[in-house]
C-alpha cells in the first residue's frame, strides 16, 4: 500500500491517494484538489468520502466528470453532496455507493475497503479501513476529534462513537482529515477527556 497526502483549500482539508495493488482510492477531495489528484494517479478506482461537509467533497464532481469513477460515502451523509449547511455554494454531486451498516465492507476492483461509521460530528462520519491504516476524516485527530456544533452533529452520538472507538483493541496509523497523522492507541489515550469536555 502506498498513501499520498495533500492540505487543499482555506481549511488545510488532507485529501488523500491510497495505492493498493496497484488501484489508487480518493479520499476527501476537498477545494482545490483536482489538478493535485490527476497528477498523481494512474488507475483511479473511486472516490471514498468519510462524510459529507464542503471541504471534503468540494472536488467530487469534477473528478468524477473527468476520471468516470464512482462516489462512494455513508448513506446518512449523502445528502450534503446536494445540500449546502454553511451558506457556501458547493458544487453539488451525487452518491454512486452509499452504506449503511456500522461496519460496511465494499469491494472495488478486487480490493476491499471498509467504512467504520462514527456518527458525531455528521450522521454518516466514517472511518475508511484500508486494512494497513485509517482515514479517519474529522472523526479523530491528532490530540483531538471532531466539531459537535454544527448543522447535524450530535454529541451523544460522538460520545458512543467514542466509547467504540475506545474499547477497539488492535492498532495502527491514522490519516486524520486535517493535521497530521496519528494513530488509534495515541488517540485512545485522550478518549475520556473528550468524553468529559463534550
Amino acid at each position: 500500500m502506498q498513501l499520498r497526502y495533500q492540505p487543499m483549500g482555506q481549511y488545510q482539508t488532507n485529501c488523500y491517494i491510497v495505492t493498493i495493488e496497484g488501484k489508487d482510492f480518493i479520499v476527501d477531495p476537498g477545494v482545490g484538489a483536482t489538478e493535485w489528484v490527476l497528477q498523481n494517479v494512474t488507475n483511479p478506482v473511486a472516490i471514498l468520502n468519510t462524510h459529507g461537509h464542503f471541504d471534503h467533497v468540494w472536488s467530487n464532481a469534477e473528478l468524477k466528470e473527468k476520471l468516470s469513477i464512482p462516489i462512494v460515502i455513508h448513506e446518512k451523509d449523502a445528502f450534503f453532496l446536494q445540500r449546502d449547511q454553511f451558506g457556501i455554494p458547493m458544487p453539488k454531486s451525487e452518491a454512486d455507493i452509499t452504506v449503511s451498516d456500522q461496519e460496511a465492507e465494499v469491494e472495488m476492483e478486487g480490493v476491499k475497503i471498509r467504512f467504520l461509521h462514527f456518527p458525531g460530528h455528521t450522521p454518516g462520519c466514517c472511518v475508511i479501513d484500508f486494512g494497513d491504516c485509517w482515514c479517519s476524516g474529522d472523526f479523530i485527530f491528532r490530540g483531538s476529534i471532531g466539531r459537535v456544533d454544527f448543522p447535524y452533529s450530535d454529541p451523544e452520538a460522538m460520545k458512543e462513537s467514542l466509547r467504540r472507538f475506545k474499547a477497539i483493541d488492535y492498532d495502527k496509523p491514522v490519516y486524520p482529515g486535517h493535521g497530521e497523522p496519528t494513530t488509534i492507541s495515541a488517540e485512545q489515550r485522550h478518549a475520556d477527556y473528550w468524553l468529559r469536555a463534550i
